[in-house]
């Protein structure tokens, strides 16, 4: 599983003809697999999105309400809640994540009182993974090394923060670096705190690495894979977030600046991992789910508006919103020996929630009542093209706090704040510019009482009703909270 950063659905050529650069080897997954054409995750930011595709349950439901978390934070994944990684695990399988977690560890001591000698806990190796080698969190959250397993082999123990990128309009995470936590006067910083960071980390090896360490885990499983004992690996990239730097030798290809250059790069090393599969003779029957987190970062209105780029892909709005562009995102699936009819689209509504669902039918498990309750199986799309499969309603969330549901062609957002209610029909208003709530009451009140069970009953799929990690929120208003009691009930 091949988890960007920020990458929104423009940003495949393959989904976007308009597209300012090319990405061969994404395209290649769309090409030689299903490309879902709406393909949702299950917020519009980071860590909340990472908690819906590990779990198969909207992040929502947790205490953790909008917003992400820093690098040190109690995990946001609770002892005992199942996790992909989990799944495939209790099935036998090798289980290894390599990249940017940002779900919360616990590191030893504190910011004043560091002992790097001591293991990291409640972290990857805590939710089902036998391997770990990444990052915590996005890399402007600060301690940041390289870490393996528990432990970082060079310790963040020197301090930097936010530098000048002279080729895009972001900042750079590089050294020098300083020896002090207190407020810096280097010149280059655009933020003068200090954050935690090892000697040894340079913000712009993070997708040569992760590819090295993910190849490298891969290729010491190759023998199990082809003697019935298989693998699942979590690789979640830090492009095309923040920082936006490429290495030098992208430096100039594409038509769309730095950021093309970056997904660029990023394809690049996709394009790595497919020929390592190719030559290690097991890319048949290997699946690869390529996807991102949420949409583009608020740089998409420059690029749209000096290169022509768009990252949305003419969707409305981008990361942090409701709207399609936030949440719509690059999805696809590519399996050699199980795809029938590779190279086709899937047009309907699925989620990243539907993950865990999907892989728990493919590999012959039973989910219990208390995992992946918003989580609803796609298998049939992979495995039979004329499926008849319709996705039960999928919530949308904006990181504000505004909710939506979407069921077939309809999407209601809810009103929130001084916004009012909205409806849509995405089949004829893709980029939502027409409100035809007036018109439809009828399809409104259905929708509002759909969202309301769902939310109330902490979950999507049948089964028996699940608590919410919270009582009713304030988020919820345009429902009572006697409403959500007698939902909930």
């Amino acid at each position: 599983m091949i988890y960007t950063d920020d990458q929104g659905y423009g940003d495949v050529s393959a989904l976007n003809p308009e597209a300012k650069f090319k990405t061969p080897n994404m395209d290649r997954l769309a090409n030689e697999g299903v490309a879902f054409t709406c393909g949702h995750s299950p917020d519009s930011v980071c860590t909340p999105s990472r908690y819906g595709l590990l779990t198969g349950r909207y992040p929502w439901r947790t205490i953790r309400k909008t917003g992400v978390m820093g690098a040190e934070d109690t995990c946001l994944i609770v002892d005992g809640r199942m996790t992909l990684a989990n799944l495939f695990k209790k099935n036998g399988y090798h289980t290894a994540m390599v990249g940017k977690w940002h779900l919360g560890m616990d590191f030893p001591g504190t910011p004043k009182d560091r002992d790097w000698s001591q293991p990291v806990q409640d972290m990857p190796l805590d939710k089902g993974f036998d391997y770990f080698y990444g990052i915590p969190a996005s890399l402007n959250y600060g301690i940041l090394a390289w870490f393996e397993g528990r432990y970082a082999k060079v310790p963040p123990t020197v301090y930097t923060n936010k530098k000048k990128n002279p080729r895009h309009m972001d900042y750079r995470i590089m050294p020098p670096f300083e020896t002090k936590p207190g407020k810096s006067k280097d010149p280059t910083r655009t933020v003068k705190t200090n954050f935690e960071i090892a000697p040894d980390f340079i913000d712009n090896q993070c997708l040569t690495r992760f590819t090295d360490k993910a190849i490298e885990w891969v290729g010491g499983k190759v023998a199990d894979a082809k003697s019935g004992k298989p693998f699942f690996l979590y690789l979640p990239y830090t492009s095309p977030h923040y920082p936006v730097c490429p290495l030098p030798e992208f430096h100039g290809q594409g038509e769309a600046g730095a950021y093309g250059e970056f997904v660029i790069e990023t394809d690049y090393h996709i394009g790595r991992i497919l020929d390592f599969l190719k030559t290690s003779g097991i890319d048949e029957n290997t699946l690869i789910v390529f996807t991102s987190d949420n949409g583009p970062e608020k740089s998409w209105m420059g690029r749209l508006e000096e290169f022509g780029h768009d990252s949305r892909g003419a969707l409305k709005e981008g990361k942090r919103s409701v709207y399609e562009g936030g949440h719509r995102v690059p999805f696809l699936v590519r399996w050699p020996a199980g795809i029938a009819t590779p190279g086709r689209q899937w047009n309907k509504t699925v989620g990243q929630v539907d993950l865990l669902a999907t892989f728990a039918e493919l590999i012959g498990a039973e989910l219990p009542e208390t995992a992946g309750e918003d989580s609803q199986s796609f298998a049939s799309v992979l495995l039979d093209p004329a499926t008849d499969y319709e996705r039960l309603p999928l919530i949308a969330h904006g990181n504000d706090g505004r909710y939506a549901i979407v069921e077939g062609d309809w999407k209601l957002v809810l009103p929130f704040r001084k916004k009012g209610l909205e409806l849509y029909n995405l089949s004829a208003d893709r980029a939502e510019t027409k409100n035809i709530a007036a018109a439809h009451p009828e399809t409104v009140q259905h929708l509002t009482t759909r969202i309301d069970e769902i939310i109330a009953q902490g979950r999507t799929t049948p089964g028996v009703a699940q608590p919410n990690d919270t009582e009713y929120w304030d988020d919820l208003h345009w429902m009572t909270q006697s409403q959500y009691n007698d939902f909930a009930r």
